[in-house]
């Protein structure tokens, strides 16, 4: 049984779900005031649209692009206590459309240059008891560090170049080890390099990057967030599919909220995304890709469970025979420090 010092998960991650109204949209419910805010269309073809608040308000960049940061002032425009405010842009508030909005907490503020590594960062907020920070620093092109503020090793890292739309998403996952990345972006496969991360295993520090432009550009914007482990809240680890119906089942310690899947033994597979809102039972049959601008799409491919989910499908994207799978998962634990049970559903 999983015990955490996280009594109440939703006070640092939450999924909302709302209808755009075309207009100012004034959006609450998310429990607290989000510093990294995920936002994509149910109902329309749209790209996934990602705000921080170390970047700033109105300024955009997408999981299913590898386009630079754009501004785009009808967009997300403020961070509020309970939620966030969008203005008319189509991606964040279509009229009637349904959307979907993932919502974690960092520091809580855009924080304060990080100096651990060789790279100061420009900002740096970070939250070490839910272990997620977001970073931004200039890249150098040269091998380096870059310190994160989590005091816990982070387990998967995503980085983008927000000055060069050429690069796409890089993808550290400490299943993958550290001389290989994934895109964020794409359906690929792992890639083998030491310019992604510098053949270097992040530390409670710091991470590594090399030469390669989307993790170091040279003397170009760039942002990560990195996520660690915490017991009863976030499982981040990897699974082999078995080709059947009755599929693999993925111990977390807790009940996920949210979790992000991707094939990484093969090519042609995008990174699924599944939360417990969007049809909030059993099985759980609503997904989005993280690579693509596609609606939300239905198929039974997994049940979530009181610890953890189990797969259900012999899709290839979730469970192809002996293929290899990562994984990301945020929830709620069976039992916290206040001795406050989790219900299975």
């Amino acid at each position: 049984m999983a015990y955490s010092t996280i009594n109440k998960s939703s006070s640092y991650f939450n999924t909302l779900l709302y209808t755009g109204n075309g207009s100012t949209n004034a959006l609450t419910g998310v429990g607290f005031k989000p510093d990294f805010t995920w936002i994509k269309s149910r109902s329309v073809s749209r790209n996934h649209k990602l705000f921080d608040i170390v970047r700033g308000v109105t300024k955009v960049i997408g999981s299913n692009e590898a386009d630079a940061e754009s501004t785009v002032a009808t967009s997300l425009t403020a961070f509020g206590s309970d939620g966030f405010t969008v203005s008319s842009d189509v991606s964040v508030n279509e009229n009637s459309a349904t959307l979907a909005a993932w919502n974690w907490l960092a520091g809580g503020s855009q924080g304060s240059s990080n100096t651990d590594g060789s790279i100061n960062t420009a900002y740096t907020s970070a939250n070490t008891t839910s272990g997620f920070s977001i970073s931004k620093y200039t890249g150098t092109g040269a091998n380096a560090t870059v310190g994160h503020g989590l005091g816990a090793v982070p387990k998967m890292i995503l980085t983008k170049n927000l000055d060069q739309g050429s690069e796409g998403w890089l993808v550290y996952h400490a299943s993958l080890g550290n001389t290989k990345t994934i895109n964020l972006n794409s359906n690929g496969t792992t890639g083998t390099n030491t310019s992604f991360w510098n053949d270097t295993t992040p530390t409670s520090s710091v991470f590594s990057v090399g030469t390669n432009h989307g993790s170091n550009g040279p003397s170009h914007n760039m942002i990560a967030y990195c996520f660690a482990e915490k017991t009863g809240y976030s499982k981040i680890g990897s699974y082999t599919g078995n080709g059947d119906a009755d599929g693999p089942f993925v111990y977390c310690g807790f009940k996920p909220t949210f979790i992000l899947t991707k094939q990484s033994s093969a090519s042609g597979e995008g990174w699924q995304m599944h939360d417990s809102k969007r049809i909030g039972y059993n099985p759980d049959n609503n997904q989005f890709y993280a690579n693509t601008d596609g609606t939300e799409a239905t198929g039974d491919y997994l049940n979530i469970f009181s610890n953890g989910f189990k797969i259900t499908n012999t899709n290839s994207v979730i469970n192809g025979n002996n293929s290899t799978y990562i994984y990301m998962a945020f929830g709620q634990s069976i039992v916290g420090s206040n001795n406050v049970p989790c219900n299975a559903r």
